[in-house]
C-alpha cells in the first residue's frame, strides 16, 4: 500500500517571492543648465553602484539598489543623476549562506531592470541623449564581497593575535 504524503515534507522547501517593488529616492541635477547645452567635448561618465540589505520583519527584507551616474565636461558636472531602486522580498527556509547570496545576488538582478529604465528616462527627460545602462553581472560583485570580507576577518584575526 502507498503511504500518502499530506504537504508535511514540503513545508521545509525554501520560499522566495516578489513583495513590492518601488523607487526610494530619486534626483537629477544640471548644474550648469542652460549653458551647459552649447558646451563643446567630448562628456565623460562615471557610474557608481551600491546596495543595502536591511531586515523589515520576519523573513522579509528591503533590498535597495543605488546607483549614481555622473557626466562631466573638462571637470565641470553636466549632469548627477540618482536613484535607488528597492524592493520588498519574502525569504523563508533559506540556510544563512543561501539567503545571503540570494540577497546579495538574485535580488539586486530583479530591481536591475527597474533601475536602468528609470535612470534612461531620467537623462533623456533632462534633455540629454539616451543612456543605456550596460548589464552588471551581480554575481561576480556578490564573489568579489565575499573575498573582501574573509580578508578583512583574516586581517582582524591577525591583528587579535
Amino acid at each position: 500500500m502507498a503511504e500518502q504524503n499530506n504537504g508535511a515534507a514540503g513545508a521545509d522547501q525554501a520560499q522566495f517571492a516578489i513583495q513590492k517593488i518601488y523607487v526610494k529616492d530619486a534626483s537629477f541635477e544640471v548644474p550648469g543648465a542652460p549653458q551647459v547645452f552649447n558646451e563643446p567635448g567630448q562628456p565623460q561618465l562615471e557610474l557608481n553602484l551600491n546596495q543595502k540589505i536591511g531586515r523589515v520583519g520576519e523573513g522579509v527584507f528591503e533590498v535597495v539598489l543605488g546607483i549614481t551616474l555622473t557626466c562631466k565636461l573638462a571637470e565641470k558636472t553636466v549632469y548627477l543623476a540618482e536613484i535607488q531602486q528597492a524592493g520588498l522580498f519574502s525569504l523563508a527556509g533559506f540556510d544563512d549562506r543561501t539567503l545571503d547570496m540570494m540577497l546579495g545576488t538574485y535580488c539586486p538582478n530583479v530591481l536591475f531592470p527597474y533601475a536602468r529604465q528609470f535612470l534612461g528616462e531620467l537623462v533623456a527627460q533632462g534633455g540629454f541623449p539616451p543612456f543605456y545602462l550596460q548589464p552588471i553581472n551581480f554575481e561576480a560583485l556578490y564573489a568579489e564581497g565575499l573575498r573582501r570580507r574573509a580578508e578583512q576577518g583574516a586581517a582582524a584575526e591577525i591583528g587579535n593575535a
